[in-house]
């Protein structure tokens, strides 16, 4: 009995050390869980989202992903060989040039009309809290903190790790104007520093004027969020950006439903829809895009464009590395889809519906 009991009081110890070190942020409190409680999308004592959305689909559970994960027979969920990069300078970029460049998996810069954006970067070596999980593939972190310029605006989809930093936004902190995230999420940033009136927190469905022909919308995505022990205090969210000369779509995470086609009636068209594509399993099809309901939801935003992300840095799911870009690749011919298909690092000039790109995956191992 005493043996038992202090490995649950070790245990317990060593949990709450773990969980109260800065990286896992905090969850909201005072005048922003007041803010929080307001919230139409807000309902006993969680986010929730816009159709009833289990985390595991009805004829899964965790015990049969969890076994698929540890023993499942696919040998090419994380690749071989090294992956392909280029490397653009981003600090000396011509300001008159309009151009995005990837990063791997969700993480992206855009140059965009005179401003620069950040969306959900992840510069480090691993996506987890612990640096011995989720590591990324090899030659994928040829950028890191100290390669981003001055950055007017940050977007933050949701809070999980993938997409939320600690490592890379507290390098960034010195050169970040403006933190656009969502309810909650703004908690994070100012236990760590941030400035409050730095950072912009947005509901559902609201608008944001954040400089002369920029306005931000905060659209809905049917996720989850959460940094530790506890899901749904933050609300993860898309954004719509209208810049002077062009509209896009941030997608973040998300699996597929209404909010699609209500996003492309209200806001459409699109002029570059940002959608996820990897790291999805059939068993938690509600909340990531399966292949084919990248195609639905790209149609469904009346997008021009696409630039399918959440692939090529991290393994998070148990499908081949390549499988989502050849997918997509595949269907975008079949069903003549103009299609992004950068390196990691490579420019992408928004302006030029010509530029060609390599199907660069192709024969790595």
């Amino acid at each position: 009995m005493y043996i038992t009991a202090s490995i649950v009081a070790i245990f317990s110890l060593a949990t709450a050390y773990t969980l109260n070190q800065l990286k896992f942020g905090k969850l909201p409190s005072g005048e922003r869980l007041e803010r929080i409680k307001k919230s139409p999308n807000y309902k006993d004592g969680s986010f929730q989202n816009q159709s009833i959305t289990p985390v595991m689909a009805e004829d899964a559970s965790y015990y049969s992903v969890g076994k698929e994960m540890l023993f499942g027979k696919n040998k090419r969920v994380s690749p071989v060989d090294t992956i392909p990069t280029k490397k653009t300078d981003l600090k000396h970029l011509d300001k008159n040039k309009d151009v995005l460049v990837w990063f791997g998996h969700s993480s992206y810069f855009i140059q965009l009309d005179g401003k620069r954006i950040l969306v959900d970067p992840v510069l480090s070596d691993n996506a987890s809290p612990f640096s011995f999980t989720i590591k990324a593939f090899k030659g994928t972190n040829c950028y890191t903190a100290d390669d981003i310029p001055d950055i007017d605006y940050l977007f933050i989809s949701h809070d999980h790790w993938d997409h939320l930093d600690y490592e890379t936004v507290m390098k960034l902190k010195p050169r970040i104007r403006k933190v656009i995230c969502g309810l909650g999420v703004g908690e994070d940033f100012e236990y760590w520093g941030f400035d409050k009136k730095s950072v912009i927190e947005m509901d559902w469905n609201e608008q944001v004027l954040l400089d002369r022909g920029f306005t931000v919308n905060a659209v809905p995505a049917r996720h989850f969020s959460g940094r530790g022990l506890t899901r749904n205090k933050t609300l993860w969210v898309a954004f719509v950006l209208q810049t002077p000369t062009m509209k896009l779509y941030l997608g973040g995470d998300g699996g597929y439903d209404k909010h699609f086609a209500e996003i492309g009636k209200k806001f459409g068209p699109i002029d570059l829809a940002i959608l996820e594509n990897g790291q999805y399993n059939k068993n938690w099809r509600y909340i990531h895009l399966l292949p084919n309901d990248l195609l639905k939801a790209f149609h469904d935003l009346n997008a021009k464009r696409l630039f399918a992300v959440h692939s090529s840095k991290f393994a998070l799911a148990n499908h081949p590395w390549d499988e989502p870009l050849i997918k997509i690749a595949a269907a975008s011919k079949k069903f003549n889809i103009p299609l992004i298909t950068p390196m990691i690092g490579e420019q992408v000039n928004l302006k030029d519906n010509n530029q060609k790109f390599t199907e660069w995956w192709e024969g790595i191992k």
